[in-house]
Order: C-alpha cells, then sequence, then structure tokens
C-alpha cells in the first residue's frame, strides 16, 4: 500500500521518514518504552535509523504494518508512533492489530486516544477491518486507559503471551468490532446469545 496521512483536529499521522530518526531515538530513551513494548534496549540511534529507514517503509511495501509518525499539527512535534500490525486484510481474517507509544512529555494530553480512534476508523472504513485487536503486557495501566477510552472491550488476561527478556508474561486483551462504533462490516456478526 502507499503511505497515506491522517488528521484529526489536533494531530496529524504520517508515515515516518528519516529525519525522524533523533526524535524517535530521544523518545525511546524513556526507560518505560522498551520496558512496555518490543522496542530494544538500550535503543541506539541505528535502531531509529533502521525503524524509519527500513522497518516502517518495508511495512508499507509489504502490507505487514502501517506505521504512523504521530506529530503535532501545531509545529510538527513528534507525539508517538502509531500503528496496525498483524494485518490480516484479506477474507476471512479482515484484522489488525493497534499498537502504539508516546513521548513521555506528552502522555495524559489525550493524543494518543485522538490518533486512536482515527488509525481505527481509518481501518475499519478504508481497510475493511472487521475485528481491531489491542493487547499489552499485564499492568500496563497507561495502554490499557488508552485503549478503552478509544473504544476497545477488555477481554481479559492472555496467560504468558508475551516473551520478554527470558520470561513469559501475561497480557491484557481487547477488541473494537466496526459495530461498537455504529458501523457496518461486509461479515456479519452473530454474537453468543446472551452475552
Amino acid at each position: 500500500m502507499e503511505p497515506i496521512t491522517l488528521t484529526t483536529e489536533r494531530l496529524l499521522l504520517r508515515p515516518f521518514t528519516t529525519g525522524d530518526a533523533g526524535a524517535v531515538h530521544t523518545a525511546c530513551q524513556d526507560p518505560e518504552i522498551p520496558r512496555w513494548t518490543s522496542v530494544p534496549s538500550p535503543y541506539t540511534y541505528e535502531h531509529a535509523e533502521g525503524f524509519v529507514g527500513q522497518i516502517c517503509p518495508d511495512g508499507w511495501r509489504d502490507d505487514t504494518m502501517y506505521n504512523f509518525a504521530v506529530t503535532t499539527k501545531d509545529g510538527g512535534q513528534l507525539v508517538g508512533a502509531m500503528g496496525l500490525v498483524r494485518l490480516e486484510l484479506s477474507a476471512p481474517q479482515r484484522q489488525a492489530e493497534l499498537g502504539y507509544w508516546t513521548v513521555k512529555e506528552l502522555r495524559g494530553l489525550g493524543y494518543t486516544v485522538e490518533a486512536a480512534r482515527a488509525m481505527v476508523r481509518w481501518g475499519f472504513e478504508d481497510l475493511g477491518v472487521e475485528r481491531m485487536e489491542w493487547y499489552a503486557e499485564a499492568g500496563n495501566e497507561g495502554s490499557r486507559a488508552v485503549a478503552v477510552k478509544a473504544g476497545f472491550r477488555m477481554e481479559g488476561t492472555l496467560r504468558a503471551k508475551i516473551p520478554y527478556q527470558g520470561t513469559r508474561r501475561d497480557a491484557w486483551a481487547g477488541s473494537l468490532l466496526p459495530s461498537d462504533l455504529g458501523l457496518t462490516s461486509a461479515t456479519p456478526y452473530l454474537p453468543l446469545p446472551g452475552a
């Protein structure tokens, strides 16, 4: 897929460029980002260059992940990264996972929720996603709060889902369906009666 840009009231979600390497490197020095995500630790400048220069463009080209730099409309400051990963866009799966991290100084301002809402609408309306998934290591209260505010329904705890530094960790899981936002999907949803 050709990379696209999404806009919200306060944000621009655009493809990463090589010029973003410095801001990504600086953001990922916050120990909370590698603690709760798959970002390497220690996070080197070379990691940032590889992410913006190879991983992100390859994901768009190969339709394996669509990563966006989340920036402020006013000034272009990097707010974080947000992407659709684990893409299975063809029938019958039509699903994706939403992942994100936010620059430490800009957490708690509603930016990540605003970006997440734009991403899931794009996924449902333009990509035909019928199930949007979210998961994070159990205990990642910040990520969970964003997911809930974006409309995800928590589905439970997945035991030993995440390999992390030689251990397996539990994960919280949630999902969002087009019908949760009043949208339709190509495949009818038949929920468990009484659920």
